[in-house]
């Protein structure tokens, strides 16, 4: 499929959102251009719907080329989610082509996490066990069937996640009792994150040796609403303001 610059936001940046979008920038006065398209067309083919290929020619849309800073071709750009996620340029060998592609797609385990679960989940941990996406909604499972050791078990091996470590320091405060936080925790559990923040950073000045682990469990609550919430945006100004 031929894209030009009036049509480049729906076919590719847009549709980068559901799969990915691999762009070929091409000239027709360019032979490696045409020795790599037949191999590109080839190997999209054979994954049945999983990418989609466009080509864009660079003499008739010049401006696109200027955008994505073409100055050889062929350039080969992948897209998701609205940007440019691998690229390569020049022709390349079939064995290559196939590689790039299959990067682009998601692995077994991506698709067991998607898939949501505890049995997915589980798998998907099985084949990565530092998925933080599969290891905290499992811990969560977990957790809410009251089987804390093995929540703990799975988010052993996560690290970088505010979530995970919000929900081990949040077990950490289950089983200590105090301070007693369990209004709060049912607050969460039932969907009312504002009233669950305004009672955890209420105890704050007053938790004792369990402050860190209630700012953790803050900050994985913080974390899982995203930096859009305002609801985040309020509760992380008024931590602020309890911890300094």
């Amino acid at each position: 499929m031929e894209v030009t610059t009036e049509n480049f936001q729906s076919v590719v940046i847009e549709r980068s959102h559901e799969l990915p979008v691999v762009v070929d920038f091409w000239a027709d006065w360019c032979a490696p251009c045409r020795q790599l398209g037949p191999v590109l067309e080839q190997a999209v083919q054979a994954r049945a719907g999983q990418i989609e290929l466009v080509k864009v020619d660079t003499d008739a849309n010049q401006q696109l080329a200027i955008d994505y800073r073409i100055q050889s071709i062929p350039a080969v750009k992948a897209f998701r989610d609205g940007k440019v996620a691998a690229e390569f340029v020049g022709a390349q060998p079939p064995a290559a082509v196939e590689q790039f592609l299959d990067s682009l797609l998601p692995s077994e385990a991506e698709v067991l996490t998607a898939q949501g679960g505890e049995a997915s989940l589980r798998q998907a941990l099985a084949l990565e066990p530092a998925r933080a996406d599969a290891a905290v909604p499992l811990a969560k499972l977990l957790y809410a069937r009251g089987e804390l050791d093995e929540a703990l078990t799975v988010l052993a091996p996560i690290d970088g996640s505010f979530a995970a470590d919000g929900l081990r320091a949040r077990i950490e405060l289950v089983r200590a009792e105090q301070p007693d936080l369990s209004t709060a925790f049912a607050a969460l559990d039932g969907g009312d994150a504002d009233s669950a923040l305004d009672e955890l950073l209420g105890a704050l000045p007053a938790a004792g040796s369990a402050r860190d682990t209630v700012r953790r469990a803050i900050v994985g609550i913080l974390d899982e609403l995203g930096t859009e919430s305002e609801l985040a945006r309020s509760a992380r100004r008024r931590l602020a303001t309890a911890l300094y």
